[in-house]
C-alpha cells in the first residue's frame, strides 16, 4: 500500500532524513531527567551501577529566540565529537569531515514544500492519497499534500541532506537541544560515506504504475524502501538513544525500559505537535514505523549478532519486507515466503485504466485490523500475513468516477483469512455511508461488527460506490470494490487460479 517517508513521499522519493520534533521531545532528558545538577555531573565522571530514571520529561518550551553566535560556534565544533561517538558505537568509519550549516525556519519551510511538490513526488502522492482513502485509512476530506507540509515544518529538529553532505542545523533551537539530533543525523552521515544513502534507498525501478505487467517479484520489491528507510533510521535512533544514556554508563542494550518509553512517546506526541496528535492512526503510524520498528529491528539484531550484524550487514544484506523488520526473527531465520503471482490483469480489465498498484504489507494489514478491531486483535492476527496486493483502476474515460479496487491476500491457514475477511466485512459500514447485504441467504448484514466468527465463501454488498465482494478460499482473500460484476467475478477466478496453480 502507500508508504510514507517522513518526507513525505511514496517509496521513490528523494531521500530527505529527518527526526521528528515529538522524537526528540520525547527522549530528552531520558539519560539526565529529573537527576539533579551534581548527580549528573557524577554520572559523568563514573560509570552508574543502577538504572537511570525512565520518566519522559520534555524540555521547557519557550519563546523562540535566534540562536547566538556564541551558541553557534559551540554547536559546530560539536558536530567533530559527536561524530567521533557515532562512529565508534555503529563501527562506520569516518571517511571525511561533514559540512554543516545553520537554516532557517523559512529555509526548512522551503526545503520540506519543494520535496512535497515536484510534479512526479505529486502525482505519487495524490495516487497514494486516493488509495489510502478507498481502503478507510485516510478520511474522504483529508489533504494528504497539506498535511505532511503542516506537520514537517511543526515537527522537523534538523536534517543530513545526502545530495550536499551536510547536516543541517537549526537556527532557533539551542546547543544542548540539538545534539541527541546531531547523533541520530551523523549516523546518517557516516551511512552516506559507507554505503551511498540516496542508491540504498533506490534499490530498484519500484514504481509499479509504470509497468505494462506486473510480477511476483516486483510486487515483493515494493516495500524494499520503506524497510531500507527503517535500517537507515533505527540504526540512528540507536546512537541517538546511546548517546544519550553514555553519561550513565548504559546503552540501548542495558535499557529495554528507556526504548519502550520512547516507543510509547513517539506514537502519543506532545503538547506541542498538535498537527501529530490530531492525524489518522495510519499517517501516525506510517510517519514513525521507521523509527519504532527500526530501533527494535537494530536492538534485536544487536543481541543477536553484536554491532557487524545490525549495521554494516545490514547494508550488504537488507530486509525485504515490512515482515522482517516487525518479527526480526523471520529476517534472521532467513525466511523465504512464497510469493503470490498475479495474473495479467491486462485482458480483464480491458474497459478500465489502471490507476495504481502496490504490495500490501504485514505493516498495512496491522494497521487495518489496529483501526477497525483494535489494537490487540490486530497484534494476534497480523503475524498471520503471508502476502498481499492491490491493483487499483478507473473505468476508462470517466476520471471522476469511483477507483475500481482488487485487493488480494493470503494468510497462514484458511482460519486466519476467515478472520480476516470477517474484519473488513465488519468495516464497510464505517467506509461507506450506504451498504447492504445482496445476498438473500438468512445471514445477518455483513456490516454488523461480530455478526458471525469468521466469513468464508463469497459475500456481496451494494455501497454508494458500487458493489463490493470478498470471497474466501482457503488460504486466500480476494476482495473487489466498486467493479461491475462481470469483472469481479473474473478477477477472483484469475486470482484464486493463480493461487492454485502456485500451491502445486
Amino acid at each position: 500500500m502507500a508508504k510514507f517517508k517522513t518526507g513525505g513521499k511514496r517509496r521513490q522519493a528523494p531521500i530527505l532524513t529527518l527526526i521528528l520534533l515529538l522524537l526528540l521531545l520525547a527522549v530528552y532528558g531520558l539519560a539526565q531527567g529529573g537527576q539533579p545538577e551534581e548527580k549528573q555531573k557524577n554520572a559523568r565522571e563514573s560509570p552508574a551501577t543502577t538504572q537511570p530514571s525512565t520518566q519522559i520529561s520534555p524540555p521547557a518550551v519557550t519563546e523562540e529566540q535566534k540562536i547566538s553566535p556564541q551558541e553557534a560556534e559551540k554547536l559546530f565544533r560539536s558536530v567533530d565529537e559527536i561524530l567521533q561517538f557515532a562512529s565508534k558505537d555503529t563501527l562506520y568509519p569516518i571517511k571525511h569531515q561533514v559540512k554543516r550549516q545553520l537554516v532557517s525556519r523559512d529555509e526548512v519551510e522551503a526545503y520540506v514544500t519543494k520535496h512535497t511538490s515536484e510534479d512526479e513526488d505529486a502525482k505519487r502522492l495524490r495516487r497514494s492519497e486516493l488509495v489510502l482513502k478507498k481502503f478507510g485509512l485516510l478520511p474522504r476530506d483529508f489533504d494528504l499534500g497539506k498535511f505532511l507540509v503542516v506537520l514537517l515544518k511543526e515537527q522537523v529538529a534538523g536534517y543530513y541532506d545526502p545530495k550536499t553532505k551536510t547536516v543541517n542545523l537549526l537556527d532557533w533551537l539551542g546547543a544542548e537541544q540539538q545534539k541527541p539530533v546531531l547523533a541520530h543525523e551523523l549516523t546518517h552521515a557516516l551511512q552516506d560515506q559507507s554505503f551511498n544513502l540516496e542508491k540504498y534507498m533506490k534499490p530498484a525501478d519500484s514504481d509499479l504504475a509504470k509497468k505494462k505487467e506486473i510480477t511476483a517479484q516486483e510486487i515483493e520489491n515494493d516495500e524494499l524502501s520503506t524497510t531500507r528507510q527503517a535500517v537507515v533510521e533505527g540504526q540512528a535512533m540507536v546512537v541517538l538513544v546511546d548517546y544519550m544514556l553514555e553519561p550513565v554508563g548504559l546503552s540501548l542494550k542495558d535499557s529495554p525500559q528507556v526504548v519502550q518509553s520512547l516507543k510509547d512517546g513517539m506514537l502519543v506526541g506532545t503538547a506541542d505537535t498538535v498537527q501529530f496528535h490530531n492525524a489518522p492512526i495510519y499517517m501516525k503510524e506510517a510517519l514513525t514505523f521507521p523509527y519504532r520498528y527500526g530501533i527494535d529491528f537494530i536492538g534485536e539484531l544487536l543481541i543477536k549478532g553484536g554491532k557487524d550484524k545490525a549495521f554494516a550487514d545490514l547494508f550488504r544484506n537488507p530486509p525485504r519486507s515490512t515482515r522482517q523488520i516487525m518479527e526480526p526473527q523471520t529476517y534472521l531465520s532467513g525466511e523465504r515466503l512464497e510469493p503470490m503471482n498475479p495474473p495479467d490483469f491486462r485482458p480483464v480489465f480491458k474497459n478500465y485504466e489502471r490507476f495504481d498498484v502496490g504490495a500490501v504489507g504485514e505493516f498495512d494489514v496491522a494497521v487495518l485490523i489496529d483501526q477497525y478491531a483494535g489494537a490487540q486483535v490486530s497484534n494476534t492476527l497480523y503475524p498471520h500475513w503471508r502476502g498481499g496486493y492491490y491493483y487499483a483502476v478507473r473505468p476508462k474515460g470517466d476520471p471522476a468516477a469511483p477507483l475500481g479496487l482488487l485487493y488480494a491476500s493470503r494468510w497462514s491457514n484458511p482460519e486466519k483469512a476467515a478472520n480476516f475477511a470477517t474484519i473488513y466485512a465488519s468495516a464497510l459500514g464505517k467506509r461507506y455511508l450506504h451498504v447492504h447485504d445482496v445476498l438473500d441467504d438468512g445471514k445477518e448484514p455483513a456490516v454488523q461488527t461480530g455478526a458471525w466468527d469468521h466469513l468464508t465463501g463469497k459475500r456481496g454488498w451494494l455501497t454508494e460506490e458500487g458493489p463490493v465482494f470478498i470471497d474466501v478460499q482457503g488460504d486466500t482473500v480476494v476482495v473487489t470494490e466498486s467493479l461491475d460484476p462481470a469483472t469481479a467475478d473474473k478477477l477472483e477466478e484469475e486470482v484464486f487460479g493463480a493461487a492454485a496453480a502456485a500451491a502445486k
